[in-house]
């Protein structure tokens, strides 16, 4: 079976896990420290605080972006649930936009609409690695008084045009990015997160936040000549990372750039195969945006069942997924934990659709996600292809 997607890890990795073992500090310490200030240097970054995982980097960045109950957030259901769920963790609501095609990404032009009295942010997903349209939304926020939180779970590597230069993402260009390290990411440290920013306040308000809010850290006390008795005056999270993965992660940032190059090689092959086929549009990545390529999606045509497509492929030795998940379709989101960026969307939504968000329900219901890794062979490329190609002739015969 060729799976979906594979972490690219060695030997460096497994002895850089050795030196925490060895030293016997495990739990958040100098190997944490050691990758913020890596991670930092190498999106742009003024500041970065390494996290539990993405889910818990979200949380912090909205809270300390002040979004609280009451409040709104515009961003995309077609997003993993947890873009969603930490907007409702701070007790605001989500605004659900619909997504742009060609990119999977928020549609710029329909944010203005979705703003109202209550809005305290945009957060914007960059999905699957490629970059949303940051000039536009910066732009607008900054026309609002309202921020921009970016969810750059999937975008480590990637870049933007951002004033006449390129830029990677997690610079930030809103006022805070989040990370993820699972595994389906390019940089995996088994799980973890990594928030990044310019801003020394919000640094210091995640940092202290993430664990327990406790006034001094393991580090600083460890480190004293004296006794320090740490307080907690504030309500804080059990979000650390571990000095185990900020070890792996120290190695995995490296390989980066390199993951990045092999990525876009195969992501070029399975173009020149896939741009010919009638009715499959595959990856579009604009003149201001590179994407990592952390997942290939393509949509399928429209006479195509996606699970008939699937069930075949995996039947031929080759895994596959559907696109992207919305969350307003899921249980966890009934009437009035959401609502879509339209003033009169009541009329138009149910329990698990909405007729504002046609391209977010098209998206998951009509793509499909091939297999993309760093050591991915062309010829596996080729075998994906064929089970694809062989995929549609099957239903169309």
């Amino acid at each position: 079976m060729i799976p979906i997607a594979k972490p690219w890890m060695g030997e460096e990795e497994r002895e850089a896990v050795q030196r925490p073992l060895i030293t016997g500090w495990v739990t958040q310490g100098p190997e944490v420290e050691a990758f913020e200030r890596e991670f930092a240097a190498f999106v742009g970054a003024g500041h970065a605080c390494a996290v539990a995982n993405c889910t818990a980097a979200l949380h912090l960045a909205l809270e300390a972006a002040g979004v609280g109950p009451g409040d709104e957030v515009v961003t995309v259901s077609h997003s993993f649930i947890a873009t969603a769920n930490a907007v409702r963790y701070t007790g605001a609501m989500p605004v659900f936009v619909d997504i742009e095609a060609p990119t999977f990404n928020m549609d710029a032009s329909r944010v203005a609409a979705a703003l109202s009295d209550r809005t305290r942010a945009i957060l914007v997903a960059h999905q699957i690695g490629m970059p949303a349209d940051l000039g536009a939304l910066v732009e607008l926020a900054t026309q609002h008084g309202i921020v921009v939180v970016e969810d750059a779970a999937c975008a480590i590597g990637s870049e933007v045009r951002w004033k006449e230069r390129w830029e990677r993402i997690g610079a930030p260009h809103g006022v805070m990015a989040c990370f993820s390290f699972h595994p389906r990411k390019l940089l995996t440290t088994g799980d973890g997160g990594m928030i990044t920013t310019h801003d020394a306040r919000l640094d210091g308000h995640v940092r202290l936040a993430r664990q327990h809010a406790m006034s001094a850290s393991d580090t600083r006390r460890h480190a004293a000549t004296g006794v320090v008795l740490p307080s907690f005056d504030t309500l804080g999270y059990n979000y650390r990372m571990t000095d185990m993965q900020a070890a792996v992660g120290r190695v995995q940032l490296g390989r980066v750039p390199e993951m990045i190059a092999r990525r876009r090689l195969l992501a070029a092959r399975y173009d020149a195969a896939l741009r010919g086929l009638d009715g499959v549009k595959t990856p579009v990545e604009p003149a201001w945006a590179r994407t990592n390529y952390q997942s290939y999606c393509v949509w399928l045509p429209d006479d195509i069942d996606q699970i008939t497509l699937m069930a075949f492929m995996r039947d031929q030795g080759v895994a596959t997924r559907t696109g992207v998940m919305n969350a307003h379709q899921e249980g966890a989101y009934p009437q009035g934990t959401w609502r879509c960026g339209v003033a009169d969307c009541d009329a138009s939504c149910d329990a698990h659709t909405c007729a504002r968000l046609p391209v977010s329900e098209a998206a998951f219901n009509r793509t499909l996600m091939l297999p993309l890794y760093h050591e991915l062979e062309e010829e596996e490329v080729d075998t994906v292809v064929a089970a694809f190609v062989a995929g549609l002739a099957a239903q169309r015969a």
